[in-house]
């Protein structure tokens, strides 16, 4: 390994361990502090330079990220809520691209910006959800299950744009698409039959003392192959880890402390280096422009406008008007998935790289904005409990 590299770990591991703790001292969330971080040592200081070493770590821990997001996908849950409750977390969606794409349109933005506007951050909403036992209520249920869906169709849309700018408009190759999902459907079948067939043999993988650690080593495989299937048909490898969690996660709903040890595994060093490594590659060279400033604040406005408005259906679930708002500002939080999608964009020369460095900016600064409006507007509100 070259000195620059060796370095440039010490530096980044040192980053991994403490910002944390310095995260939880100040109340904000840690993967601000990395991005932040990366840039501090990179652009600005200089000491850690980029490499493809580094660079190839960050790919992983995002792929590990896809992963793990697609845990908090649970298909059971969609199916035994069923189409009437999950009504208004679809009517929300569907809202929120036609006002996305009404806006961008109409500011003749990048149409591919109006895709990427649709994500939420599924993890921060969960979270927020989670620290006052909302999840557990209705009004939590449908904030998370918007959420999901705004997920789930919004990285299925971009790979359908992406799929259409590669062959410059619709072709056979289109069909690759189609054809993956048949071939993830199929993989998920097989697994399905033999673990219903050999229980014993998907024990091992959820057994906390097997030292050779099966479980770890067969859910990185399912991940890769998802990866590498998607890459051979064209597709975004975003695509192939997202699936591949959901996948595990649909068939082994119980996955006891593999999933603990994979989180341990992935936050604890992995996801880190992908989240610094934003900061390393980010232009510095954009905050002496004024302009820049301006264009991050409009974006900001249409970003909250997109979630907001469309929260408005939150009123069919019978709650009151403050956390109607709450909910919508909270759906706002968007951060790793929309950072991830605007690279793809620059990546298929969908939107410009200036752009590309307003959107980290803008999901730096909904992640961190988002909860504290939320907490801010339910604080003098009745409890969601209530409803």
């Amino acid at each position: 390994m070259e000195n620059f590299d060796a370095l440039s770990l010490v530096i980044i591991s040192l980053g991994a361990f403490l910002l944390p703790l310095l995260a939880e001292k100040i109340n904000i969330p840690s993967i601000v502090l990395e991005i932040a971080y990366g840039i501090l040592v990179g652009p600005v200081l200089g000491i850690v330079k980029i490499s493809e070493f580094i660079s190839g770590l960050a790919i992983f821990g995002f792929m590990l990220l896809m992963f793990l997001s697609g845990f908090e996908i649970e298909l059971d849950t969609f199916r035994e809520k069923g189409l009437k409750t999950l009504s208004v977390p679809l009517s929300i969606y569907v809202l929120t691209v036609a006002t996305s794409f009404y806006l961008i349109i109409t500011l003749d933005y990048p149409l591919f910006l109006a895709l990427v506007l649709c994500t939420t951050s599924v993890d921060i909403v969960i979270t927020v959800l989670r620290s006052d036992d909302t999840i557990k209520t209705n009004y939590g249920q449908t904030l998370f299950m918007s959420a999901l869906i705004a997920d789930i169709f919004t990285l299925i849309g971009v790979t359908v744009f992406a799929s259409l700018q590669h062959s410059e408009g619709f072709s056979l190759s289109n069909l690759n698409v189609i054809l993956y999902f048949l071939i993830v459907i199929l993989i998920l079948r097989i697994i399905r039959r033999i673990a219903w067939w050999n229980p014993q043999l998907f024990s091992r993988m959820f057994d906390g003392s097997d030292p050779e650690e099966m479980g770890i080593r067969s859910s990185i495989a399912l991940m890769l192959t998802l990866v590498g299937v998607a890459v051979l048909f064209d597709i975004e490898y975003i695509l192939g880890a997202f699936l591949a969690g959901t996948l595990f996660a649909f068939i082994f709903p119980n996955r006891g402390s593999l999933e603990n040890s994979l989180k341990g595994f992935s936050y604890g060093f992995l996801i880190p280096i992908f989240f610094i490594n934003i900061g390393l590659n980010y232009d510095i060279e954009v905050f002496k422009n004024t302009e820049f400033y301006v264009e991050v604040i409009s974006l900001l406005g249409i970003a909250l406008v997109v979630k907001v408005i469309p929260s408005f259906l939150l009123i069919f679930t019978k709650i009151k008007l403050r956390q109607l708002f709450a909910g919508g500002f909270l759906l706002a939080a968007r951060f790793s998935l929309i950072i991830a999608m605007a690279e793809i964009g620059v990546e298929l020369d969908l939107i410009s790289k200036s752009l590309e460095q307003q959107i980290i900016l803008l999901a730096v600064l909904t992640a961190t904005i988002s909860p504290i409006f939320y907490n801010c507007l339910l604080y003098t509100s009745p409890s969601p409990r209530d409803s």
